[in-house]
């Protein structure tokens, strides 16, 4: 089985299961140099689990995870995390409140002849604009943040970072690029939001 180790903590990977990549890196590095000791943190979409599991490595926060794919679900477990096999928020209380919330959502714009076989397609599908998971996120991610909550999203220059932005600004957050990283083709970025307060 591959594993892979990064800033204190070792991942084990998965068949069907999306590797961790720049975009796993960068969102996890954000990360930690933003949450706090204590803070609730959820994880949508964790795959192999390798964001939490750096996160928990340097930070002692509370976290849960969800990811709809089977094998990640599994993996993730297997790598010490606290998943909920669902999709989204759909396993959740509505009334769980996050001080944190991470994604890594399927960003690439994707044609219906470009789609991968099977549940490793959730990892990668963003719809025809890239930002069909995106969107979805960000319509119901208030209902499950904490008044002073933060989110973190990483998203690609090919998703269009503007786009996003002024989605989040529209739901009330202050918006801020906390990473970049230029790959071959794309720029990653992640964005965080603050819940903007009258």
């Amino acid at each position: 089985m591959v594993e892979i180790s990064y800033k204190g903590a070792c991942v084990k990977l998965a068949d069907e299961v999306y590797d961790p990549a720049e975009d796993s890196y960068l969102l996890a590095d954000a990360a930690i140099s933003y949450a706090r000791t204590g803070m609730r943190v959820l994880e949508i979409g964790t795959g192999t689990g390798f964001v939490s599991s750096v996160l928990l490595a340097n930070i002692n926060v509370e976290l849960i995870t969800t990811d709809i794919n089977p094998h990640a679900a599994m993996c993730a477990k297997s790598n010490g995390i606290e998943v909920i096999r669902t999709d989204m928020f759909d396993g959740l209380k509505v009334e769980s409140c996050f001080d944190m919330i991470i994604f890594n959502p399927p960003y690439l714009p994707t044609s219906d002849d470009e789609k991968v076989p099977g549940w490793l397609n959730y990892a990668f599908d963003g719809g025809s604009d890239g930002r069909a998971a995106v969107e979805r996120f960000l319509d119901n991610v208030c209902e499950y943040l904490a008044f002073d909550g933060v989110i973190l999203l990483l998203i690609s220059s090919l998703t269009g970072i503007d786009d996003v932005s002024s989605k989040m600004d529209a739901l009330g957050f202050d918006v801020e690029i906390v990473g970049r990283d230029k790959c071959s083709f794309e720029e990653l970025v992640v964005l965080m939001g603050k819940r903007r307060h009258s």
